[in-house]
């Protein structure tokens, strides 16, 4: 099992480092469009900013055991941010992806989980929108005003994290609230932060920093920028949540090679010790033989001497 997780972590490991380019630029252009639109009060459904009563919570877990505290970490993970968004009176519901998370939740009465799915090995496109579809349902219909993903972070292979990361609404720091003008946002959101600095408008996640001004003035749009965007807030949904489940399947490999390889070295160290245990208990009985053979020499010995 190390060497088969040792083999699909490289696979795992390359989709989601080839993915990430892909999906800041998405995201730092969407940022930027969606600014110079919101100046025009235009209504574009998914980046609707609204009161938030009720947040839908994508959980990604493994479909697997046998990958240490993997998916443990991740379902206490979700289970702490519904608590902090129970203990604000929001209401909370789950999109629930992995067999793992599927059967902790079936067993979990006062969770509200809205769609189980299960998905295979290596994630694809087909499971992305099958999940956004029940995202956008749930957002566009105002079920819920706040999407979050969580799942675990591939950081390399010895390290994931379990994180939060606010799929919907595109919106700044902050400005996702509750009825009484409270930031329900979570302290360590993985979402893509807009900021502004020196009067232009950046992206920063952790360490890393996207730098993407307001659109040029010398610009021209073919189609409206309206149509743009409601073309690409499809493609921003599959990806963010493709990138999501890359990262998830990455992280549980990686917990999975190094769950096995802790194995492996425990059941070489208990075989040594059986070894040790039972060499010293079989020398133990040569032993306590051979000095029955002796004893019983000598008293024959002696028997003969009267």
């Amino acid at each position: 099992m190390k060497l088969i997780a040792a083999a699909r972590v490289r696979r795992a490991q390359e989709a989601v480092i080839n993915s990430r380019p892909f999906t800041e630029k998405l995201l730092e252009f969407l940022y930027a469009v969606n600014k110079e639109l919101q100046a025009d009060d235009i209504d574009i459904p998914l980046t609707n900013i609204r009161p938030v009563k009720k947040v839908a919570i994508v959980v990604i877990t493994g479909n697997r055991g046998l990958c240490g505290g993997f998916n443990n970490a991740v379902i206490r993970k979700a289970e702490t941010r519904m608590a902090e968004l129970k203990g604000n009176g929001l209401d909370c519901v789950v999109i629930s992806v992995g067999k793992k998370g599927n059967a902790y939740f079936k067993n979990r009465s006062n969770v509200s989980v809205v769609r189980s799915i299960e998905g295979g090995g290596f994630y694809s496109v087909k499971e992305a929108q099958l999940i956004a579809d029940n995202v956008f349902s749930l957002f566009v219909s105002e079920e819920v005003d706040k999407v979050e993903l969580v799942y675990t972070k591939f950081v390399s292979l010895v390290k994931s994290d379990p994180v939060v990361h606010t799929l919907l609404p595109l919106s700044m720091k902050g400005e996702a609230c509750d009825v009484n003008g409270k930031c329900v946002d979570a302290v360590e959101d993985e979402l893509f932060r807009l900021t502004t600095k020196e009067g232009k408008l950046i992206v920063k996640r952790d360490s890393v920093k996207v730098s993407g001004g307001r659109l040029s003035p010398l610009m021209q749009f073919e189609q409206d920028p309206v149509q743009i965007l409601d073309a690409m807030m499809p493609l921003y949904l599959n990806s963010q949540i493709l990138r999501s489940l890359q990262e998830s399947v990455a992280s549980e490999v990686a917990a999975r090679m190094s769950a096995m390889s802790t194995a492996t070295d425990n059941a070489v160290e208990l075989k040594k010790n059986l070894s040790i245990a039972y060499n010293r208990e079989r020398q133990a009985k040569i032993t306590g033989e051979l000095l029955e053979i002796v004893s019983g020499a000598e008293a024959l010995t002696q028997s003969e001497q009267f």
